[in-house]
């Protein structure tokens, strides 16, 4: 059965970073032959049952979802392998828990990986016109600078598939749209472009895997990360519901904003409350809580084939 976290707790290892879902820890190195550390190091990720929306972190957590985007993620970082290499050690998580930890709570949600730098951008393959790409496309016909035929309608698919990178907001702030050149001025053009090529690779590969299985993958963003050596690697998490806007084909229509697998219940949910988007965030109710594990449960077994209860 699936377990249930709100916060790890891991005593004698190093949290370096509490972000909206996740935890990361600081490990030693791979050891070398002579016995002593890689120098690039590696961390420990746990993926909690945290929940946000907006932004904005819930008190109330999705039990068993850390568990769930960790195994969608893993199973996607093991299919486009053959497209970019990804951030997963192969250890198990056994030789890196402090002693006394158990491991069962752990050993859904928490890998071992590559300790990267982050390339600091989101990086985002739009498919089809929704959420702020359509908010943009609305007021200026254009979403980050990329210039959009005239008439589009809400959740239409593009031409293309398009780049629309944002900023990378700290926890409790917004993420905001920007330019490719935006991005070319953060990282240089050499490494924006190559971030640009692989986060439309990946989408075009993914969205083609999800279709077979009846799902249209809308939207989707990434994170990467390079090595001491410059590699590009994509790392965090990957199409998950979190990262992702998964629909049902056969619920698709132009013109409205189609069912998701996601947290859509909690954001229906919150639209209707009196509340500013900012923290703290509201109690959510159990039905809603329920409505939106059942839909990460059916996107994992749909898409991977995995069943975790």
């Amino acid at each position: 059965m699936p377990t249930t976290l709100l916060q790890s707790n891991l005593p004698g290892l190093e949290l370096i970073h509490r972000g909206k879902v996740r935890d990361v820890y600081a490990l030693p190195g791979a050891q070398r032959p002579d016995g002593r550390d890689e120098a690039d190091g590696r961390l420990l990720i746990v993926a909690t049952d945290r929940l946000s929306a907006f932004d904005v972190v819930l008190p109330d957590p999705i039990p068993g979802k850390g568990e769930m985007l960790t195994q969608i993620s893993n199973f996607w970082f093991d299919k486009t392998a053959h497209i970019i290499p990804n951030h997963l050690l192969q250890v198990p998580l056994g030789e890196v828990l402090p002693e006394g930890t158990d491991l069962s709570l752990y050993a859904g949600r928490a890998v071992v990986t590559r300790r990267l730098k982050p390339v600091p951008v989101e990086a985002i393959a739009r498919g089809y016109l929704i959420g702020s790409g359509w908010k943009d496309y609305q007021a200026t016909g254009t979403v980050c600078g990329i210039a959009l035929p005239p008439g589009l309608k809400q959740a239409q698919q593009l031409p293309e598939p398009i780049f629309t990178p944002s900023t990378k907001a700290a926890v409790g702030e917004h993420d905001e749209n920007v330019s490719f050149g935006a991005v070319v001025d953060a990282v240089g053009r050499e490494l924006a472009e190559k971030v640009r090529d692989a986060t439309l690779a990946i989408y075009r590969w993914a969205a083609g895997y999800a279709a077979e299985r009846g799902i249209i993958l809308a939207d989707t963003k990434f994170e990467f990360g390079t090595d001491a050596d410059g590699t590009l690697y994509v790392m965090d998490e990957m199409l998950t519901p979190d990262s992702s806007r998964y629909w049902p084909a056969d619920q698709y229509r132009v013109g409205i904003s189609p069912p998701s697998y996601d947290k859509q219940f909690v954001r229906d949910y919150l639209e209707t409350l009196d509340w500013n988007k900012k923290a703290p965030g509201p109690h959510i109710p159990g039905e809603v809580i329920e409505r939106t594990r059942a839909k990460y449960a059916e996107a994992l077994e749909r898409l991977a084939g995995i069943r975790l209860d």
